[in-house]
């Protein structure tokens, strides 16, 4: 089965969007929207997996309280972008 490069998209961006804070809604998806279309489907994939992530881990991850044991190397970039964002 092919994958959809945009309708992967339009599901990340989606639940960027919709998180459950107004504060999480609005950090998630403008940082989503910064690096979404310079990525590819392996990125995509992995954005997907940590816009999936819980609002209190991403919160954590954040501010960098919380240690995450991750052994994907585009995950790592992709905590590294957002706590930078």
């Amino acid at each position: 089965m092919a994958i959809n490069k945009e309708e992967i998209k339009n599901k990340i961006i989606y639940r960027a969007s919709y998180r459950g804070t107004k504060e999480m809604d609005i950090l998630m998806t403008s940082f989503v929207r910064s690096i979404i279309n310079n990525i590819d489907e392996n990125y995509l994939e992995t954005l997907n997996d940590f816009v999936n992530m819980d609002d209190e881990t991403l919160k954590s991850i954040k501010k960098k309280e919380s240690l995450i044991n991750v052994d994907n190397s585009v995950m790592l970039e992709i905590i590294d972008k957002f706590q930078k964002y």
